[in-house]
């Protein structure tokens, strides 16, 4: 199989939502609530350039259990 860059990002990908699946089942866990609170990253350009104007919205939801997912999957990718 040939590696490239997509196909890491792919990886990546699955692997934060991965992780973000495990940190949304295990939340009503007490004793590992440090995994699984997420803290939130937003951006959101606009602009308005009289002839056309546009606004963009893009909010990451991030956990720990999220970048360990990431992490795996890079370890993965690897090891392929």
């Amino acid at each position: 199989m040939k590696k490239n860059a997509w196909f890491l990002m792919l990886f990546i990908l699955i692997g934060l939502i991965a992780g973000a699946l495990a940190a949304r089942w295990l939340k009503q866990v007490p004793g590992i609530s440090f995994l699984t609170d997420t803290a939130r990253i937003s951006w959101s350009p606009a602009a308005d350039l009289l002839v056309f104007s546009f606004d963009f919205s893009l909010r990451i939801d991030i956990s720990l259990l999220s970048i360990a997912g990431a992490i795996i999957a890079i370890w993965l990718y690897r090891k392929m």
